[in-house]
């Protein structure tokens, strides 16, 4: 399949994202009339429990939030093929977009509705999480929709199964492995990003909200060593924690939905079998689970009546091309409106955005080739191998899930001194923060190799190369693919936090689009943060349509499994 660079549809996109970030930021001028209550934060162990709970609660609010949002755009970019066309693109642009570039529309609005409560605040900081936590989620459900076996979908179209029946027996089953992993993975850009999105600054005016990533904030920038060390350890019993009652368990119960028959050695969870005997588990099965997947059957076989009616086809039709047409005037004002913007940035500041970009595009390539490097040997070892993934699981969880922007103050201090430490440690912070996106990719593309390939690779001895160019990587290059893609989204994304940090008092910065946006940001400079932005996107989606594009649309093709 064959793609211009930037088509039409990614000229919308651009111009829809950006149209809606003009319209919400021109409706929420007043914000500067409202006067925002935020509470500081307290550098002592015994507010931890408390400022824990507050952290937890906005990232499963979030992720429960992006993982709706993953089915519902997953599935309609899936199952149809004109929305297709406009959703994927869009999709690329939308990942390519940096937290801290939500962050003045979504403050903006929020204050400006809720008149400056802690309400507002808090909407802003769930939302901002939400960011840094969806788009590997719906690449992965996608992606996952777009590699059934043509068996089992065609099975699907034999016994005529309705919309609920098929995605509840084929679709989500299918999809359980791969979205259980990006969900681990989600939920730990949660914590990669929760110091931003509880302590942040605009227009040289902070604002703090009670959590552990504001409590690590704090301690950075007060360089307060004792206190980032006692935050971090709250943060790895919370971690570990919620691997042991929640990913662990799931892991173990996802491993019934794989392509093939069990085999001797299986993933095991104690608490696993706790909820499986659990009365009040059957109680809430009973009580909510089962009533509304009856009541969501009887709702799609009636509903599969009422398409066969040709008034009703006609009506949502004709529905469509309105709300097409009305997004199409609202892209065209958007562009009017971001065009304004752009054109009041000098011609310097633009020579400005496009050296920093090249600086940040070099850091990003560096940074995933370094988690290429070693996240496929150590994932395929995981995923093919019960044993290794029992103790090697948890330790991956708890390990990416610690926000390396807490670290970054020790490895600053490292690396201070050194000519080019500012670089090094910029790549480190990127590579912490995007290699998790292709480990647990790998690790749950190896956990789906079916057990009689390897058994068969063992028979006639394939080993060492040959191993891996025949059996795993085409196995697990569509994996491998969705991996790629959501860790160059999330290296761009890392660098407003990597070329740009406060520490001691002192602000640390070098050349790149990420400490562009993140001064423009604090300084509420909104023609430099718009342009620094869109400069962004195109950059990844250009690369997007020259090379991952083409690779994605190769493991469809080629690496499907029949």
């Amino acid at each position: 399949m064959n793609r211009k660079l930037f088509n039409p549809i990614d000229i919308l996109g651009i111009g829809l994202i950006f149209a809606i970030f003009y319209f919400v930021f021109i409706g929420s001028k007043n914000y500067s009339q409202v006067s925002v209550q935020t509470r500081g934060i307290i550098l002592s162990t015994k507010y931890l429990p408390l400022y824990s709970f507050y952290s937890i609660l906005r990232i499963f609010v979030a992720f429960i939030l992006s993982f709706s949002f993953a089915i519902i755009y997953g599935y309609l970019a899936y199952r149809n093929k004109t929305l297709e066309v406009f959703l994927i693109p869009l999709l690329d642009i939308l990942q390519s977009i940096p937290v801290l570039s939500f962050l003045p529309p979504i403050f903006f609005f929020m204050v400006s509705v809720f008149k400056g409560s802690r309400i507002g605040i808090e909407l802003a900081s769930i939302i901002l999480i939400f960011t840094g936590q969806v788009w590997n989620l719906v690449f992965s459900f996608y992606n996952s929709l777009k590699t059934i076996p043509r068996e089992l979908d065609e099975s699907a179209k034999i016994n005529k199964l309705n919309f609920w029946e098929r995605f509840t027996k084929l679709d989500l089953p299918h999809s359980a492995i791969s979205l259980i992993w990006n969900s681990m993975m989600s939920v730990a850009g949660g914590w990669f990003f929760l110091m931003a999105c509880e302590n942040f600054s605009i227009i040289n005016q902070n604002y703090t909200l009670p959590g552990l990533g504001s409590f690590l904030a704090k301690a950075s920038e007060e360089g307060n060593l004792k206190m980032i060390i006692v935050g971090l350890i709250a943060l790895i019993l919370i971690i570990i924690l919620i691997d042991q009652l929640i990913w662990r368990p799931l892991i173990a119960w996802s491993t019934k939905f794989k392509l093939e028959e069990k085999g001797e050695e299986e993933i095991s969870s104690v608490v696993l079998e706790w909820y499986q005997k659990s009365r009040f588990m059957n109680f809430f099965s009973n009580i909510f689970v089962l009533p509304i997947d009856k009541m969501m059957r009887n709702i799609f076989s009636k509903r599969k009546i009422l398409n066969e009616n040709f008034t009703v086809e006609i009506i949502k039709k004709i529905a469509s091309y309105i709300i097409f047409g009305l997004i199409f005037i609202l892209i065209l004002r958007g562009i009017e409106g971001l065009i304004k913007l752009i054109y009041s940035v000098s011609l310097e500041d633009w020579m400005l955005i496009f050296k920093s970009g090249i600086f940040t595009l070099i850091r990003v390539i560096v940074a995933v080739s370094i988690g290429y490097l070693w996240t496929v040997p150590v994932g395929v070892k995981i995923g093919i191998n019960p044993k290794v993934s029992k103790y090697a699981q948890p330790i991956v969880q708890i390990l990416a899930s610690i926000p390396a922007t807490a670290l970054f103050p020790i490895i600053l201090l490292f690396f201070l001194n050194i000519k080019g430490g500012l670089n090094i440690s910029s790549i480190i912070l990127m590579a912490l923060g995007t290699q998790w996106y292709l480990l647990f990719n790998v690790i749950g593309g190896a956990n789906q190799i079916p057990k009689d390939l390897i058994e068969v690779s063992k028979i006639f001895s394939i080993k060492g190369r040959r191993w891996w160019s025949i059996l795993t990587i085409p196995s697990i290059f569509p994996s491998l693919i969705t991996g790629g893609i959501t860790a160059w989204g999330g290296a761009w994304n890392s660098s407003i936090v990597s070329e740009y940090v406060n520490f001691g008092g002192k602000v640390y910065q070098i050349t790149g689009l990420g400490a562009l946006i993140s001064s423009a940001t604090e300084s509420g400079n909104v023609s430099l943060l718009a342009s620094s932005t869109l400069f962004m996107a195109i950059i990844v989606v250009l690369f997007n349509r020259l090379f991952w594009r083409k690779m994605y649309n190769l493991s469809e093709e080629k690496y499907h499994l029949e």
